[in-house]
């Protein structure tokens, strides 16, 4: 059986074309290496019955000259995204059963290319969480380490892809999402632009920040992915087609905020970030200390505009209209033991946080002070873009973390303390490998672009790839 572990899209294509393996041989191993981890992993929810049926069509299409990149390969699918006909839960209990109608558009596009769904992944309950620990189904475990996290909300996608369960997957990211997880397990994760790549038919979480994205093993594999689903959507208002704005960052800067990375981050993090530097400097970059004095306000703006965004997404599911139904002596209670049945603890602290924050006589003292701060962030990057490419920053401040590590809520908030600043501002980013510590776990290095500079984003982290 063909090797998955050194296989990446690209390869695999090039394989296809030359009909050196099949579609079903790569859909195969995938399939192979999810029975032989995944009941101690945790990672797929559900490995989709008709896999090996799309491989098969996906052969034809090859057969056929009709091939595309992604003709054929292998993707994971975080469970938030709508496939017609499967069940779609964001790993909770209130959508357990949920079964989608439609197809959200960057599964269709992924559908369209000839890729082969092969599974839907376990992740945080909708998408609250920086460990996958907080799904309704059980946490996920860190390939590198089960005793480990693989971070969160997509560990899932990211462990699928670090244990070559997939050749690649989608996450979803509302401040750390895809890069955080994907800095734990050792493998690319990118957040574009928000309006580059559509939210239509993937569960909401935070609106504002929301942005769907690729996770890969190479940048390169993660463009092919983003290049698939990205695009104007007419069923999202805030969907735009990102080419007709791309931005080519051409200064060979990189902006370090070396204030924003005091306290709290590991030694052997920091260590890693110098080394990186060095290689890039090496490749002809030249490193700026910048100075962006509000950054450090982008974990609490987003604590409190991303829980009241929750708290208003989520008032649908209340056991009438949609969601898990506990009968109850009046509404108030049906409300009451609807939503305590089918929320966790994580999801119902966030919906409090939001609806507090929303209330009367609150609202102006939390929200509105929130939305005005984030647009100085806003601002401040978009002032030190003049004079540097990218802001670069360690993907996370830790490696990945034991189990029960961070059981208090603001201890596991702070994970996140380097990937909200770009969806605050709205930017794409990249986490890339950067080397590995002294017990083995990888660590990630974050590269920031300007707005729809995503293809800049990609280049810069397929250039430090090629040179590690």
């Amino acid at each position: 059986m063909i090797d998955i572990k050194n296989l990446t899209i690209k390869k695999a294509h090039d394989m296809l074309l030359a009909g050196e393996t099949t579609s079903v041989e790569l859909v195969s191993a995938c399939l192979k290496n999810i029975e032989e981890r995944n009941k101690e992993l945790n990672i797929f929810l559900e490995v989709f019955n008709d896999a090996l049926a799309q491989a098969k069509e996906a052969d034809e299409k090859i057969k056929n000259g009709n091939a595309t990149m992604l003709t054929g390969i292998p993707i994971a699918i975080k469970d938030n995204m709508l496939i017609t006909g499967k069940k779609v839960s964001d790993a909770s209990k209130m959508l357990e059963n949920y079964t989608a109608s439609y197809d959200a558009f960057v599964v269709k596009n992924l559908k369209n290319e000839g890729a082969v769904l092969i599974g839907r992944t376990n992740m945080d309950e909708f998408a609250m969480g920086s460990s996958t620990e907080n799904s309704a189904f059980g946490p996920v475990r860190n390939p590198f380490d089960p005793s480990r996290v693989p971070g969160g909300s997509s560990g899932g996608s990211a462990a699928a892809v670090a244990a070559n369960m997939a050749l690649g997957a989608l996450g979803s990211d509302t401040g750390s999402s895809i890069r955080q997880p994907a800095s734990l397990c050792g493998v690319v994760g990118m957040k574009p632009t928000y309006s580059a790549v559509s939210r239509s038919g993937i569960m909401a979480m935070a609106s504002s920040l929301d942005q769907v994205g690729p996770i890969a093993k190479t940048s390169e594999d993660a463009k092919i992915i983003f290049d698939c689903i990205s695009g104007h959507d007419e069923m999202d208002a805030t969907s735009v087609n990102f080419l007709d704005f791309e931005v080519t960052p051409n200064k060979k800067i990189l902006g370090i905020p070396r204030d924003f990375m005091k306290e709290g981050v590991d030694p052997e993090v920091l260590k890693n970030f110098e080394e990186s530097l060095e290689k890039l400097k090496k490749l002809g970059y030249s490193v700026k200390d910048i100075s962006m004095p509000h950054l450090e306000y982008s974990l609490p703006v987003y604590y409190i505009l991303m829980p009241a965004e929750v708290s208003t997404n989520l008032a649908r599911l209340d056991g009438v209209r949609y969601g898990l139904r506990k009968n109850g002596e009046s509404v108030f209670d049906l409300f009451k033991k609807s939503r305590s049945a089918g929320f966790g603890a994580e999801t119902r602290r966030r919906m409090i946080l939001g609806t507090y924050v929303l209330s009367h006589g609150y609202y102006d003292a939390y929200y509105n002070k929130a939305w005005k701060l984030r647009h100085v962030i806003e601002n401040e990057f978009k002032n030190i873009f003049e004079e540097v490419d990218f802001v670069v920053t360690p993907t996370a401040p830790t490696t990945a973390f034991k189990f029960g590590d961070k059981k208090d809520p603001l201890a596991m908030y702070m994970c996140d303390i380097f990937t909200t600043p770009a969806n605050i501002a709205g930017l794409p980013a990249i986490s890339v490998p950067s080397g590995f510590s002294s017990n083995g776990l990888p660590f990630g290095i974050q590269f920031n672009g300007p707005l729809f500079s995503d293809d800049a984003v990609f280049a810069i982290g397929k250039e430090l790839e090629d040179n590690i």
